[in-house]
């Protein structure tokens, strides 16, 4: 009998069961289309032996240890739902099925309220090569059925120094949600690492090579992380049937699953203000127009010109900068959620459990990690580490920001991210014109800054 089952040997799925199975567990696999169990059988080598391959739903439940935990790797949306109800007639009222997809939360939140059974909604990070060696974890839902599996979790989680990168975030679907925010973060420290790309290659005039190698040096100083690390790989690749590096002919329309967008809608739901974030799916949507931008080029004459001076160490200053503030729209958006839903979600933990296994594991998660348990109600752009970091590095980000403006190179995420710190950081903004423009349209009220009172109207009232 084995110890967990997993529906769905797609890509993700085939990599989680053979990691589970490596870490001693038994597992049973079932797939819609049958003959993926033989191949997947086949190719598991010597790690077969702890693999169950089961031809039928019904086969693969009698194959598990009761009380049974279900892992479904299938695609988000309708695929889960069809996939629950037909495991519905087959199991117990004490069998756990845990959704290890991209689920949409809100999605996860319904499933619980109508399951007759236990329901698990976690988040995974790392793509293949994580699900394959050590994902990030990010589980949601009633904490004893965490319990259950957390052994099974926890040893299939990547490991930070002996600690697993996995956790239970919360009730519900709060490990959905928190993975959606880690993918929206995902989405911006891309984005800002391309407008880097685009400064070097369009404005500096840089060869694919030589981009590698700034990026290859970053990745030894404040900047280390995933996301740079491959960056400069991807640059130093060569294309073997052109001979040209493989950037250069790739075309610039950048590919979605939809979490970024999902995290910039929920962000407008909450009052989160995420402007990297929605400036790098903007971003997204804007790549996917090549022909318009190829025609609106021909209108308007020719894109970015040269920069003459632009620092490298410039670059890389704005770039912490962009980052660190990246992160603070993150963790405040999922503050916001927390008290929305009662969820308690706990940054620090949050900030742990990102510290590898994922896409955005860096360096400075570690740091965040300590900044939050000082602190875990306190802004990131507000603990002294970090502060220091913005205060060295905002001039830089300036910096970027005019002369890519001055040259014609497009930095959305950079120029989001500095006008969400010029906006923080000052005290009396002009949202005071706004609320004396909705009261002389729609003597919608406003606040005295004198006494404090509220629903005062202005002489257009009487009117």
């Amino acid at each position: 009998m084995s110890d967990i089952g997993l529906i769905g040997l797609g890509t993700m799925g085939s990599a989680l069961a053979l990691n589970i199975a490596e870490k001693g567990f038994k597992i049973s696999v079932f797939n819609r289309t049958t003959s993926v169990v033989d191949r997947f059988i086949t190719e598991a080598g010597p790690l077969a032996a702890q693999i169950t391959g089961t031809k039928t739903l019904a086969d693969f439940v009698q194959s598990l240890t009761a009380p049974r935990a279900i892992i479904l790797m299938v695609p988000a949306g309708d695929a889960v739902d069809g996939q629950i109800a037909a495991l519905a007639p087959l199991i117990g009222p004490d069998d756990l099925i845990i959704d290890a997809g991209n689920a949409n939360f809100h999605d996860t939140n319904r499933r619980m309220r109508d399951m007759k059974t236990p329901f698990l909604g976690i988040g995974v990070s790392g793509g293949e090569e994580g699900a394959r060696h050590g994902p990030a974890i990010m589980g949601g839902g009633p904490r004893l059925h965490w319990d259950r599996v957390a052994h099974i979790l926890s040893a299939i989680a990547a490991q930070y120094q002996g600690s697993p990168c996995a956790d239970w975030m919360g009730e519900e679907g709060a490990g959905h949600f928190v993975k959606a925010v880690h993918n929206g973060i995902e989405y911006a420290d891309m984005q800002l690492i391309a407008e880097t790309y685009g400064l070097m290659r369009d404005g500096l005039g840089w060869d694919a090579p030589r981009i590698a190698q700034t990026f290859a040096g970053w990745n030894t100083g404040v900047l280390q992380s995933y996301l740079i690390e491959i960056s400069g790989k991807v640059a130093a690749t060569v294309d073997a049937a052109s001979g040209k590096p493989l950037l250069d002919v790739i075309l610039d329309a950048a590919g979605q699953k939809g979490t970024g967008r999902w995290t910039a809608i929920e962000a407008q739901h909450l009052g989160a203000p995420i402007p990297v974030i929605e400036a790098a799916v903007v971003a997204r949507n804007i790549s996917a127009r090549t022909d318009e931008r190829a025609h609106l080029q021909a209108l308007f004459g020719a894109g970015p010109t040269a920069i003459a001076d632009l620092p490298i160490s410039v670059m890389e200053q704005a770039l912490i900068c962009g980052k660190i503030l990246c992160y603070d729209q993150g963790f405040r958006m999922m503050q916001a959620a927390s008290q929305d839903f009662g969820w308690n979600l706990q940054a620090p933990a949050i900030a742990r459990v990102w510290r590898e296994g994922c896409i955005i594991r860096s360096a400075m998660l570690d740091d965040m990690a300590s900044a939050f348990t000082q602190d875990a109600q306190r802004a990131l752009m507000a603990a002294p580490f970090f502060a220091g970091k913005i205060k060295d590095s905002h001039m830089a980000l300036r910096r970027v920001v005019a002369t890519a403006a001055l040259h014609g190179i497009a930095v959305p995420a950079h120029a989001a991210a500095l006008s969400y710190f010029d906006a923080m950081r000052t005290a009396r903004g002009t949202a005071n014109m706004i609320q004396g423009q909705r009261d002389f349209f729609g003597l919608h009220g406003f606040a005295r800054l004198d006494d404090g009172s509220t629903g005062n109207h202005g002489p257009w009232a009487a009117g």
